[in-house]
């Protein structure tokens, strides 16, 4: 998604402004340094500043895009060296290890309907019957 672009509303109304104070006199001149072509000259800057703003944002929009295209062969990249020293020494080696994977002989097995939390986190579950036969499952927590 790329960055909004920014539009000065100040500087707008100043161009409408510029432009009224233009058909009264070209080359106006209210006092104290306030002359129409100063106005001009500093309506030109800030549209130059906002168009350099704009086109950095642009160029960062493309970086960015790039960035996260790099990222992403550096990740395959890294996924493709592991399975290559998985191959070449084994998921059971101490050099598979050493390259971030997790050999086999150190991994943990998974029951069947077990979830990722320890085992002494999880609640242990009775079956209590009452006198007519009625089972009732109820948590234990130790």
């Amino acid at each position: 998604m790329s960055r909004r672009k920014r539009s000065s509303p100040v500087l707008q109304k100043a161009v409408r402004r510029a432009a009224g104070m233009d058909s009264i006199d070209p080359n106006l001149n209210v006092g104290n340094g306030l002359t129409l072509p100063a106005f001009s000259t500093l309506i030109e800057t800030m549209r130059t500043k906002e168009n350099a703003y704009n086109s950095a944002l642009s160029n960062l929009d493309k970086l960015y895009s790039e960035m996260l295209q790099t990222e992403r062969e550096l990740g395959d990249m890294t996924e493709h060296m592991l399975m290559g020293v998985g191959t070449r020494y084994g998921k059971s080696s101490v050099e598979y290890g050493m390259a971030g994977g997790v050999p086999k002989s150190q991994r943990r097995r998974r029951l069947r309907g077990e979830s990722s939390t320890s085992s002494s986190q999880q609640p242990s579950f009775v079956l209590s019957v009452d006198g007519n036969g009625n089972g009732k499952k109820q948590a234990v927590t130790s």
